[in-house]
């Protein structure tokens, strides 16, 4: 075995999942409080397909104010861009990785090793390039979250359900359509639903209840401890992340975890962070009136980029929320923190800790949002900690010139 190899052999127990500067400024508002591959796309976050990939520990390279939350393990390791969704063919292209390589694919550093005090990974100098033959599957935009959202949960399912055994469905009112595509894991209360894995497969994760009524179509994912509320209507290619209550009508869109969207209302080619809630009857529209494309806010430019997309509906950041009957308009972006409400369409751009609506913003000041933050976190019987609190805090601080209302001393 050569050393390059033995090098490699040694560090798998070592990733370091770094964020990528041209891509993370694409991915906001979700990468202000979380690094790129703390995203969940599909069944698990990016960092937990490695994880299972590769069957090692992972750690983070990250903005500084995040690196506390998020820390990278000592020693040396192979850092990986955090935004490359791995396959089946990802972990032989690092074994024949070398120590002295760095592997691209165009400008975008891929993978390579480096020390444990390193954190310029663009100094590859002296290391030979590897070129990719074949183009990684990479998270470059927000959209493409629930945009890859199908594909994910298919590889995700083989990945979890690979040699295991599902557990039964014992409701006898409970209609199912190609079984063998739908893997339930212990825990799971399912009553007189239907599930339709014809198009997709359909995973139900750990203590998760889907009530009477529920109407769910495949690529699926409902995470450990969500809940479909009755009657709920979910169509393809969308994930509920651990610890939600979903209903209403959803199709296409991604949900982190600990968030609510229980009651009537359209979700649709939609992200939604984490700590979010959505008033009774929320909608949100994912098609404009003359069937063009969709321009999305871009914080690396400043302004709407087209997204190429004909369908694009809402990205909300952790911690947001919004009212009853609220009414979103296609490709709608909203920050970390903000509290919208009232009649008629709010702007398309809602810059962090923003409170208002469509007759105008003002700024939830921080002490207001931390006593509304604690209170939510609070209910599930968890504690916004100090480390958190103050990385909301910068966040504030760091978004402040969006909020063009505010008056600056």
């Amino acid at each position: 075995m050569d050393s390059g190899r033995l090098f490699y052999f040694c560090l798998m127990d070592s990733i370091l999942l770094f964020d990528d500067p041209a891509i993370r400024g694409s991915l906001l508002p979700f990468t202000f409080t979380r690094p790129v591959a703390d995203i969940r796309i599909g069944i698990l976050k990016i960092s937990e397909k490695w994880e299972r990939i590769a069957g090692a520990s992972v750690s983070f390279l990250t903005q500084d104010y995040l690196q506390k939350k998020f820390p990278r393990k000592a020693g040396d390791a192979l850092a990986i861009n955090g935004a490359w969704l791995p396959d089946s063919r990802s972990l032989s292209l690092l074994k024949s990785l070398s120590s002295n390589q760095a592997l691209y694919f165009g400008k975008t550093l891929i993978a390579t090793y480096i020390g444990e005090t390193e954190k310029n990974l663009g100094a590859v100098k002296g290391k030979e390039i590897i070129q990719l033959d074949s183009e990684p599957t990479l998270l470059l935009k927000t959209w493409n979250i629930f945009q890859f959202n199908g594909a994910e949960i298919r590889k995700d399912f083989d990945l979890i359900t690979k040699g295991r055994k599902s557990a039964k469905i014992t409701d006898p009112h409970t209609k199912l359509y190609s079984p063998e595509n739908i893997f339930i894991e212990e825990g799971a209360v399912i009553r007189a639903a239907v599930l339709n894995a014809e198009s997709g497969p359909i995973y139900i994760g750990k203590n998760t209840e889907i009530q009477e009524g529920s109407l769910i179509r495949g690529p699926f994912a409902l995470c450990e401890s969500s809940t479909i509320n009755m009657g709920a209507k979910i169509k393809g290619d969308t994930t509920v992340g651990p610890h939600c209550k979903v209903g209403g009508e959803v199709s296409n869109s991604v949900i982190f975890g600990f968030s609510n969207k229980g009651h009537e209302g359209f979700l649709g080619n939609s992200v939604i962070g984490e700590w979010c809630n959505m008033g009774a009857d929320t909608n949100t529209s994912n098609l404009k009136n003359n069937y063009s494309t969709v321009k999305l806010w871009d914080y690396t430019v400043g302004n709407y980029a087209n997204t190429g997309l004909q369908f694009c509906g809402l990205m909300m950041g952790d911690h947001s929320k919004c009212g009853i009957n609220t009414m979103f308009n296609t490709g709608t972006v909203i920050g970390i923190g903000s509290n919208v409400f009232g009649p008629g369409f709010p702007r398309k751009f809602i810059p962090s800790f923003a409170w208002g609506g469509e007759e105008g913003f003002s700024t939830f000041l921080f002490p207001k949002f931390l006593e509304t933050a604690k209170a939510v976190v609070g209910r599930r019987g968890l504690e916004l900690n100090a480390e958190e609190q103050e990385i909301l805090r910068l966040i504030f601080e760091m978004s402040k010139n969006y909020r063009i209302w505010e008056t600056t001393s």
